[in-house]
């Protein structure tokens, strides 16, 4: 199963997290695969997004294929730091290799669903699109809250289904004081929603995390929440 967002930024990293600890807490041996990791820098205090997955939900196997330093696409950050970039054929080698040895495989792509991963050997470039549909896999499509979400969003579903990319929509944060915005958003977005994940829910102590994770996602994302819209319903204090 492949995570991808409607933009960066939208929280990736901590719903790859959350899945991958409902499905761990499932009783599932579960490992997570990043293809491409930008824009980290240690020297700074940054961490790695599989960091991050390996510290808040400890799934079995944890994998970054490449790693380049400047917060670009991983294309353009290949380019930058002349560096090889990642072979999707290679990617796939790698994922179904770490598949065969584990219930559930989670891929986080970077960006959105159509930013350039890497290239071909003839130069063509490829996207997490691509690699969904190579591997004839599902995807988690994570998604903002606020201002912006419902094009977006419409636009990625849009271009997962005309590739027949099965798409299960997650709310990456909704916020502690929800807006008119943010309520009259969810009313707007797909019927279907997968998970609602809290504000600020990467921060907090990864055994809360683990033990609340699967109360944000639906059953079908190893969840047990039947409808993560309830989640948003706010608190009769």
């Amino acid at each position: 199963m492949l995570v991808t967002g409607t933009d960066t930024g939208v929280g990736k990293t901590i719903v790859t997290a959350a899945v991958a600890a409902a499905a761990s807490a499932a009783g599932l041996r579960v490992g997570v695969v990043k293809p491409a990791q930008t824009g980290v820098d240690p020297a700074y205090g940054e961490v790695s997004d599989m960091e991050i997955v390996s510290r808040l939900a400890a799934p079995a196997t944890v994998v970054t294929l490449h790693e380049f330093p400047d917060p670009l696409a991983p294309t353009a950050a290949a380019r930058v730091a002349q560096l090889d970039p990642p072979d999707m054929f290679e990617v796939i080698d790698r994922v179904k290799t770490v598949a065969a040895e584990h219930d559930l495989t989670l891929v986080e792509g970077a960006g959105g669903l159509l930013v350039p991963m890497g290239a071909h050997p003839g130069g063509s470039q490829w996207t997490l699109a691509d690699l969904a549909v190579a591997l004839s896999a599902p995807a988690i499509l994570v998604a903002r809250a606020g201002l912006g979400t419902l094009n977006h969003t419409a636009l990625t579903l849009e271009a997962m289904a005309r590739r027949s990319i099965r798409a299960y929509p997650v709310l990456g944060a909704w916020p502690g004081r929800p807006e008119l915005v943010h309520y009259t958003n969810l009313a707007d977005l797909p019927d279907d929603l997968y998970g609602l994940l809290p504000d600020g829910a990467g921060a907090i102590d990864p055994g809360v995390f683990r033990r609340s994770a699967p109360e944000w996602l639906h059953p079908t994302l190893h969840g047990t929440c039947d409808d993560p819209r309830l989640l948003a319903e706010p608190d009769e204090d």
